[in-house]
């Protein structure tokens, strides 16, 4: 890699969009207009179009002691593209709006936007516009993401029925005990710089944390096998939270199994190297980006091939409570304890 250091005031602001964007070329018909105008233009030709967003701050969201520029540009997108999968959408383009103090280089930059085309390469998506701005200390990315949907086929948290079978896609868990990780060797660097970090045999969990998938595929089986899920969401701070979303706004109740929660075998070793509980890493963790939906049970033989759809429990009445039962065989109350991004 090249010492050479480009000062972003060098080129300016117009010049540094130009930089960054001068490769992008357009994917979907339903960009009209992309990077280069006061505004784009896009036209969904009768579908349904879908828009979420998300701001990530460095110090709250993420840490670049440890984790690669390239890595975040992509996971940014991600954390989009997986808010309009869970709406049952598919996502079509996106903005991107970047704050960065001037300890941040023209070539940091272009490797941030590197793993951001990465992104809408592999999903299919288009960057079509945004903004920069400078900041007084740390990095600020804000993206949008938009989709297109077939009318009345976006699905809400607020639809489950009764007896609907809880499902999720993936594995749970191993991001949260990838950040173990990586904050661990974080302060042993910190005290002892001449040592060198021991993630031996730690990719799986490290990986789910620094580079996830956005879960295209499960939308796309689910389509394919006329499956249509009667709720649903992204699962970004931990399983207990947004089971819990489901049930109170959906006004049900619902047991949920432990012993059914899906858990990677890396995922249950590292955590066993930290002394914790596999289940509490799944139920609390958060930055998984996996599915959590309901469906009615009769759909029940059409899921039941694919390896990477889990039923974890069903909908009960309100009345019933949210509950979980353990392996041991005791039903506990579900709580919320996942990622607050407010608290202390």
């Amino acid at each position: 890699m090249s010492e050479s250091r480009t000062e972003i005031s060098s080129l300016g602001e117009f010049g540094l969009i130009e930089h960054l964007t001068k490769n992008i070329e357009l994917q979907n018909a339903s960009s009209i207009v992309g990077v280069g105008d006061d505004a784009a233009v896009i036209d969904h030709f009768g579908k349904q179009t879908v828009v979420s967003t998300d701001l990530l701050v460095e110090g709250i969201h993420f840490d670049l002691m440890y984790t690669p520029l390239k890595h975040l540009g992509y996971k940014s997108v991600i954390v989009n593209l997986s808010d309009i999968y869970a709406m049952n959408a598919t996502p079509t383009q996106i903005t991107v709006s970047i704050a960065f103090s001037n300890r941040f280089s023209v070539e940091a930059l272009s490797e941030f936007y590197e793993g951001i085309y990465a992104a809408c390469e592999k999903y299919g998506v288009d960057l079509i516009g945004g903004d920069t701005s400078s900041s007084q200390k740390g990095f600020v990315i804000s993206i949008t993401a938009l989709g297109e949907v077939t009318p009345g086929k976006y699905v809400k948290r607020n639809t489950a029925q009764k007896g609907d079978l809880l499902c999720c896609s993936g594995d749970l868990g191993a991001a949260y005990v990838g950040l173990l990780f990586l904050e661990r060797e974080k302060q042993i660097y910190l005290e002892h710089p001449q040592v060198q970090p021991d993630l031996e045999g730690e990719s799986y969990v490290i990986g789910r944390l620094l580079k996830p998938e956005a879960r295209k595929d499960i939308i796309e089986f689910l389509d394919a096998q006329q499956i249509m899920p009667t709720s649903m969401m992204d699962i970004s701070d931990g399983l207990s939270s947004e089971v819990l979303h489901i049930c109170e706004q959906s006004q049900l109740g619902c047991v949920l199994y432990e012993e059914k929660i899906p858990i990677a075998e890396e995922m249950r070793k590292a955590a066993f190297k930290f002394e914790i509980d596999p289940t509490a890493c799944a139920l609390s963790g958060g930055e998984d980006y996996e599915l959590l939906f309901t469906m009615k049970q009769s759909d029940y033989e059409k899921i039941v091939l694919n390896e990477q759809i889990s039923v974890i429990g069903y909908m009960t009445d309100a009345a019933e409570g949210i509950k979980i039962n353990t392996k041991g065989g005791h039903v506990h109350n579900i709580t919320a304890q996942g990622w607050n991004a407010f608290k202390k």
